[in-house]
């Protein structure tokens, strides 16, 4: 017995002391004493750093107080959250984009006026995964998804995904169809309305240039402009590293967003082969046959040029860029994807132009490798620069050129030089058939430009042919004004209707 209570005892010894809970008043105590200590440590820090380098202690506070001060003023230029605008939804529409970027962009401009003026819920726009460009980005790879539904929540009721019960899996079946292209509110609130009585989710598979330019009533135009202009935010990471490029493109001086639609897809598309070899040629019309929905498969590349409607080669860029005036050590950053024939076909305007840059040539590898494979994402790279560049000249006017051009009108019609392809072409061939002298060709081409840099104007529209009229997005005249009216702006006489 006694040997067992010695060991008992024994044990008893090695057990560690009871824990003894500390109270709120001595934790609070032992808080404050720590902050006495460390702040004290730090005036004694300043005050023996000041003497022995007040220089560098200065900086320091001072580059502090500048980021708080940016800090602040960040928190304070936020715009508070406008009032949810309340609504009884008459149902839910879902929207799948097609085509690149720039053209799923107008088109969730039109969806969002489209659900506004129906009264519907939107659900985040679903982007094209199966074009030419197979890029698997969704919406949120691209935009900044709280900033879009929050900056409309005044306008319309937008959501991340469909509720469960109105899924498939709950046999509830979308009616899936796409809207008519160029279509004024009359056909959506007559023809598309009626239809959620039946089926509480509708389903536009298609989204492209279905919301006319004209004729549309003034608060759905500035509704798609708001869209467009605030809603529509890239995310951080593309924002980050298009402003990276900004500013490096901004240090050196001035600089031309060159946006060279050069690139396979689009020679191959429209086939436009002018000094491409025999051999490239074939290889981009074996392209355009591979792709079934392309319909136009036979194409005579002199009679597209010669109407304007083929993209600038390198070597006539180059030369159309000295005519407008601007010389060798002008910056060009070519805002495009890959050119075809890339170094030797853009060693001619590389040759006129030594400082032309591209984005892989300004960015470091392991920078844009979360964006590789991922061509909507490095377009929105481009589309950054194209914005903030001093001039902006696209020789082609596909969707990214009049996109960016309603934007730089917007930010205070920047200057962009909307080429005349079809002169330029005569005035080209001339040239280099030294039927047009280098001095007469410079004259002509200014001249043809005058009243193409982007000036405040009213948009074309061309009665019942809405395809041949100004794009709403290249010139969105009605959200440029203060007043109801653009006449103070554009003046009263530069209205054009044909």
């Amino acid at each position: 017995m006694e040997i067992r209570s010695e060991s008992i005892q024994v044990r008893c010894d090695k057990l560690p002391a009871p824990v003894i809970p500390r109270t709120r008043l001595q934790v609070w105590f032992i808080r404050v004493c720590s902050s006495i200590v460390l702040w004290t440590c730090l005036v004694q820090l300043v005050a023996v750093g000041g003497l022995w380098h007040p220089h560098l202690l200065s900086g320091i506070t001072n580059r502090m107080s500048q980021r708080a001060q940016l800090r602040f003023e960040e928190v304070r230029s936020l715009p508070p959250l406008l009032p949810a605008r309340k609504y009884k939804s008459n149902g839910f529409l879902r929207v799948s984009c097609n085509g690149g970027l720039n053209q799923m962009r107008s088109a969730i401009c039109d969806m969002v006026t489209v659900a506004r003026l129906l009264n519907l819920t939107l659900v985040i726009p679903e982007l094209d995964k199966t074009s030419f460009w197979a890029d698997p980005s969704n919406f949120e790879d691209i935009f900044d998804v709280r900033h879009f539904i929050d900056s409309l929540r005044d306008e319309v009721q937008i959501i991340k995904r469909l509720p469960k019960r109105f899924n498939r899996k709950y046999g509830v079946i979308p009616l899936e169809m796409p809207p008519v292209s160029w279509s004024n509110e009359r056909y959506y609130l007559q023809q598309i309305l009626p239809l959620f009585g039946k089926h509480k989710v509708l389903h536009f598979n298609k989204t492209d240039a279905r919301l006319a330019n004209n004729g549309i009533p003034l608060d759905l135009q500035k509704l798609r402009c708001h869209v467009n202009f605030q809603a529509l935010k890239f995310t951080p990471q593309i924002e980050t590293l298009g402003y990276k490029l900004v500013r490096m493109l901004q240090e050196k001086g001035p600089f031309v967003a060159l946006h060279l639609r050069y690139e396979m897809d689009m020679l191959a598309f429209s086939g436009c082969t002018h000094g491409c070899t025999e051999k490239e040629a074939e290889e981009l019309k074996r392209m355009r046959y591979a792709y079934p929905w392309w319909r136009e498969k036979e194409i005579v590349s002199k009679e597209r040029r010669a109407q304007g409607l083929c993209p600038l080669t390198p070597e006539e860029a180059a030369l159309v860029l000295q005519a407008l005036g601007f010389d060798k050590n002008t910056q060009i950053y070519i805002a495009a994807g890959e050119i075809y024939g890339s170094d030797r076909r853009l060693a001619a305007l590389r040759a006129a132009f030594p400082v032309t840059v591209k984005k892989e040539m300004l960015l470091a590898p392991g920078e844009l490798q979360q964006f590789q494979n991922h061509s909507s994402q490095m377009a929105a790279l481009d589309f950054m620069v194209s914005v903030a560049s001093n001039t902006f000249i696209p020789t082609y006017d596909g969707n990214m050129a009049k996109v960016v051009e309603g934007h730089r009108r917007y930010l205070g019609f920047k200057k962009t030089i909307v080429l005349d392809r079809k002169r330029l072409v005569e005035l080209l061939d001339m040239h280099q058939n030294r039927t047009l002298a280098w001095n007469e060709f410079v004259v002509a081409v200014r001249s043809a430009h005058e009243k193409r840099m982007g000036q405040p104007r009213r948009r074309r529209v061309t009665v019942d042919k809405p395809k041949e009229e100004d794009y709403f997005y290249a010139n969105p005249h009605e959200c440029l004004c203060g007043g109801t009216t653009c006449d103070d702006l554009l003046g009263p006489g530069s209205s054009s209707k044909t």
